[in-house]
This record gives C-alpha cells, sequence and structure tokens, in this order.
C-alpha cells in the first residue's frame, strides 16, 4: 500500500503541473471532453444491456415486430457510440501531443539548464540516457497515463453503474443450486468480486516481478542505442585502429543484455498470459453456469438470462480492470521510475555539490580581469586539483597557461566558464563580460555549415559575407561557397579544420574574454602562428588566455602562467618575464 501510494504521489508531482501550466484551459478542456465521451459510451453500454433483454425475449417469442423495433434501436446506439468512439480517440491524441510537447519543452528546458546536462553527466549516479527519457518515457508516460487514467475511471463508473442493474437481476433470478432455490441478496454481484479478487491476487503474484524487467529492459534498449551511435560517431578512429572486433564484441556484450532481459520478460509474460487468458475465457461462461439454473427453471426468460450474463460480464471486467492492464501498468509503473528519477538526477545536478562548498562565479563592478580569491578546484572524488588565491587574470592581455597533464588546466577553465561545480572559493568575472572558450575538438551542430560556425546564435545574426570572409582569413577558402550546404560537419571535416572553424567561430563573436583549451593543437605551427597573429590584429580588445605546449606559443602571449606541484594539488604561479611580441 505505501508502494502505490508513493506512486501515485510521483504521478500525480509529474503529470499535474501541466494541468497548471500556460497551456492548461487547452489541456483541462480536452481531458473533460475525453471524460465526458467515456461516460457517455457507459451510458450507452447501460442502454445496450437493458436492450439484451428486450432483443432476445423478442427472439425466444418469435415477436417480428418487436425484433424490428430492437434492430432500429442498436442501429440508433451504435451509430452514437462508433461516432463517440472516433472522437474519443480524436481527442485524446490531441490532448497527448498537447501534454507531451508541455512535458518535452519542460525537461529539455531544465536538462540545458546552466550546464545542468554536464553536472549529471559528471555525476556517477546520474539518470542513464537523457535522450530516452525525454524522447520515449515523456511519450510513454503521458499515453499510459491517460489511458489507465480514464480507463479506470470508467471501470469505476461501468462498475456502480451494473452494480445496481446486477443487483436487481439477482433478486430476479435466484441462486439454484441442485434443484434448490436460495435467496442470497446480489450473489451475482459477490461473485463477480470474488472471482475479480481471486484473480486480481494471482495476477499480482505471478507479475509482479515485471515491473523491474520493464524498467531494466528500458535501460539496456538505451545503452545499446547509444553505444550504436558512439559506434557511428568515432567510426573513423574505430577503422585506424582496425577496432571492428573490440567494438563488435562490446555492442554483442550489450546486446546480450537486452536479449537476457526479454528471455526473462518473455517467462513471466507467458505465466501472466496464461493466468489472465485462462481467467477472460472462464469469465465468459461463468454468468451462464450461475443463473442458467433459474433459466431452466422458467425463472427468467432468455432475455433476462443474456441481460444478466451482460451485467456480470460487465461488473467483473470492472472489477478486474488490474488484471486486464497489468501488463501496461509494469510498464507504466518503470516509466514513472525513470522520469522520477531523471527529474532527481537534474535537482542534484542542480543543487551541486553539497558539503563541501562551491565555486562561486561573481559579476564584479569594478577593475579589469579576472581574479581567483580561495579557490580551490576539486576532483568529482572531493580530491584537491588546482589552488590559486588573491590571482589576477590581467584584462586586455594574452596569457598562455602550462603545466603537465593532469594538473587541471582544462578543469580550471570550466570552473572560470561556471559549469564545474566541485571545489570552494570564488572567480570574479566583469559584469556582462562575455567569455568563449574553444575546446580542442570544437562542437559543429548539425546543419548547415553557416549555422554550425554562428553557433550557438542564430543563423541570421551574421551575413553570409561576413561569415565568407573569416573563412577565407582562417585559411579555409574552399568552404567560402558552402554556407547553406547540410552535413554533419564533426564527421566531414577534419579536426584541423574544426579547430579553424573554431577561431572562425570565435572572431565572429568577438568574446571580451577567449580561452582556448590547446584549440590549435591540431595545427603545424606555420598554421598555428598565422591564426594566433590573425586573433592579434582582429580582436585587440579581447583578453586571450590560452592553454598550450608548444614554446612557439610564448611569442605571442604577453604572460606565463605554469601550474607547479605542491603537496596533493597544483599551484597557479605567473613568471615575471614578459614574451617579446611581435
Amino acid at each position: 500500500m505505501k508502494s502505490l501510494r508513493a506512486t501515485l504521489a510521483t504521478v500525480w508531482r509529474i503529470a499535474a503541473p501541466y494541468f497548471r501550466s500556460e497551456d492548461k484551459w487547452p489541456g483541462r478542456l480536452l481531458l473533460a471532453a475525453v471524460i465526458a465521451i467515456e461516460l457517455s459510451l457507459v451510458l450507452i453500454n447501460v442502454l445496450l444491456n437493458a436492450w439484451n433483454n428486450r432483443f432476445y425475449n423478442a427472439l425466444q417469442e418469435k415477436n417480428w415486430d418487436g425484433f424490428v423495433r430492437e434492430i432500429g434501436i442498436f442501429c440508433l446506439l451504435a451509430t452514437f457510440y462508433i461516432a463517440l468512439s472516433v472522437y474519443q480517440l480524436y481527442l485524446n491524441q490531441w490532448l497527448q501531443i498537447r501534454w507531451r510537447s508541455w512535458m518535452t519543452r519542460l525537461y529539455l528546458g531544465q536538462w540545458l539548464h546552466n550546464a545542468n546536462h554536464y553536472r549529471m553527466q559528471l555525476r556517477g549516479d546520474a539518470a542513464d540516457n537523457p535522450d530516452q527519457r525525454i524522447a520515449d518515457d515523456v511519450k510513454m508516460f503521458v499515453d499510459q497515463t491517460l489511458a489507465i487514467s480514464v480507463g479506470l475511471l470508467s471501470a469505476i463508473v461501468t462498475l456502480a453503474s451494473f452494480v445496481v442493474i446486477l443487483w436487481g437481476l439477482s433478486a430476479e433470478a435466484p441462486l439454484h443450486i441442485f434443484g434448490r432455490e436460495f435467496m442470497i441478496p446480489g450473489y451475482l454481484v459477490w461473485g463477480a468480486l470474488i472471482y475479480a479478487i481471486l484473480g486480481t491476487a494471482l495476477t499480482q503474484w505471478i507479475g509482479s516481478p515485471l515491473v523491474n524487467l520493464d524498467f531494466q529492459q528500458q535501460r539496456y534498449e538505451a545503452d545499446f542505442r547509444f553505444n550504436l551511435v558512439r559506434a557511428r560517431e568515432n567510426s573513423e578512429q574505430i577503422a585506424l585502429l582496425q577496432g571492428e572486433n573490440a567494438e563488435r564484441h562490446r555492442l554483442s556484450e550489450r546486446f546480450g543484455r537486452v536479449i537476457a532481459n526479454w528471455y526473462a520478460i518473455m517467462q513471466r509474460t507467458k505465466r501472466v498470459t496464461a493466468l489472465t487468458a485462462s481467467y477472460g475465457q472462464a469469465a465468459v461462461v461463468f454468468p451462464y453456469i450461475l443463473v442458467a439454473p433459474a433459466y431452466f427453471a422458467g425463472k427468467i426468460q432468455l432475455g433476462g438470462m443474456m441481460q444478466t450474463a451482460n451485467a456480470f460480464s460487465s461488473v467483473q471486467q470492472s472489477l478486474s480492470f488490474f488484471v486486464s492492464t497489468y501488463r501496461t501498468l509494469a510498464e507504466w509503473r518503470a516509466v514513472i521510475a525513470r522520469l522520477d528519477g531523471f527529474e532527481t538526477a537534474i535537482k542534484s545536478a542542480t543543487a551541486e555539490p553539497t558539503g563541501a562548498g562551491s565555486i562561486d562565479v561573481v559579476s564584479s563592478t569594478g577593475g579589469n580581469g579576472i581574479d581567483l580569491e580561495q579557490l580551490l578546484v576539486r576532483l568529482p572524488n572531493g580530491a584537491p586539483l588546482v589552488a590559486a588565491d588573491h590571482f589576477h587574470i590581467n584584462g586586455n592581455e594574452r596569457t598562455l597557461v602550462t603545466g603537465p597533464s593532469g594538473a587541471g588546466k582544462s578543469t580550471l577553465f570550466r570552473a572560470i566558464a561556471g559549469i564545474w561545480p566541485y571545489g570552494s572559493g570564488s572567480i570574479a568575472v566583469p559584469a556582462k563580460a562575455t567569455l568563449m572558450m574553444l575546446p580542442q575538438r570544437p562542437y559543429l551542430p548539425i546543419g548547415s555549415l553557416k549555422a554550425a560556425i554562428v553557433y550557438p546564435s542564430e543563423v541570421g545574426e551574421f551575413g553570409s559575407d561576413r561569415v565568407r570572409d573569416v573563412l577565407i582569413a582562417v585559411g579555409l577558402p574552399q568552404l567560402a561557397s558552402r554556407l547553406d550546404e547540410e552535413a554533419h560537419w564533426n564527421r566531414m571535416l577534419s579536426l584541423g579544420e574544426q579547430q579553424r572553424l573554431g577561431v572562425a567561430r570565435a572572431l565572429l563573436h568577438a568574446p571580451q574574454y577567449l580561452f582556448l583549451d590547446e584549440a590549435t593543437a591540431s595545427l603545424d605551427e606555420a598554421s598555428e602562428t598565422k591564426l594566433y597573429q590573425l586573433l592579434k590584429e582582429k580582436l585587440p580588445a579581447t583578453t586571450i588566455v590560452s592553454i598550450g605546449h608548444r614554446a612557439t606559443l610564448e611569442a605571442f602571449h604577453q604572460r606565463h602562467i605554469v601550474l607547479t606541484r605542491d603537496g596533493d594539488h597544483f599551484e597557479l604561479q605567473s613568471r615575471s618575464e614578459e614574451a617579446s611580441v611581435k
């Protein structure tokens, strides 16, 4: 019971915000329409139940006029039933797509807000495969929540409607056992209740492991799909290393988990299906067995028996809602658990870090440059990495940062950018200053070349002529005529060409602070020299901070910062000499 209450509370927490959102009135109206149609369908079923009595009595009495009249009534009820069913499906799908659209926008916004996606990736216990949770789990949650909630409402209303009918029919057709008549009030209702309770208990006993199996299946499917994408994205490196056999083995291992879990689902589903199918088939004849003695004793007519069987079936199906939808309920609970985990991971990433302080990136109103105060950058496991206190990165100056591999140079850049949560101290950045980070492998979104270069700005923010000029300036004149061509540019271009595009992006945006994390390391020294000279000429007011290992870089920087080992961490130290600047 506690698990049920917790599940329902989670469902309410996930579902309710939509019906309180800016789209609440369309959502509420569509939901009300779906419910109203469902109640109308229940009413038609009640009318059809009474029709069963009249129709079969007309057959038994060979009443032609009554037969024709009932056929006409049936056609009328069937027409209304069909029309309502069609529009219920249409409105239900309309509500689904609006609800799903709202939830998708919400989760995308939370996931991509303030580098949450990056912090979630850093956490070892973060939600796996956020792409699946946003794309697949949201869709399944909306579809199944509507189906289950509307189905449950229909079952409750149907039960309330037909229990009254079945109770009255129990008095008209008293129970007969071995020729003796027993007056048991509402015995048909009690029979349906006992039958449903037994079926529900057996189904829960046999099928309860399906919830965890479905959860794991979605996880294994997503892991396998993600690794297929990884193999495709890194096909060049795999081919160069002749790693096809290793990749095949790795992918086969992950697919093996999919298969093994699927076999477990098959075994459990076979048992549940055997029970539910047997339960459903027995339910067809069970009401006739109960009322047939009264029919043969002449207590009721054929119409009464058919009406009783129909009413019993409606009550039994309503009480057996859990049995008939058990597999859907198991999948639904797995989806709820995954979305709940996703929301928890987002909240945890937003609140990171806890306990050991945090790195505060604040805006400074005075001065020119970036100040590091009592800064201690840590690894995710809490180990200290880089420390700096009363350290100032001068504005309008070009600074080179060097140090051994693993000293934390790139992590320091991440902390300055405000996306690294582990550590303590403060980083003061001038208010309204624009920062741009260029990594060693720049991100180029799939789409037109122009969109990839101007990212993260919109395509129309920069004129095509200006973009072409920048391409030519960074040494990519062959791409100047391909601005409107759409492609996967990270796969189409060499890493050196991608790094040139990264510099082109910086020239277009002209940030006040530009951080280059080995952003030209894949170029030869002559090409690297030209690009740094270009940055110096085109961005004279930009503060440039570079990470690099080549000695030739010192000629283009006015200050040299070195990370040196100090016990269990590295310290920032500034070399006093200034390099000659050409």
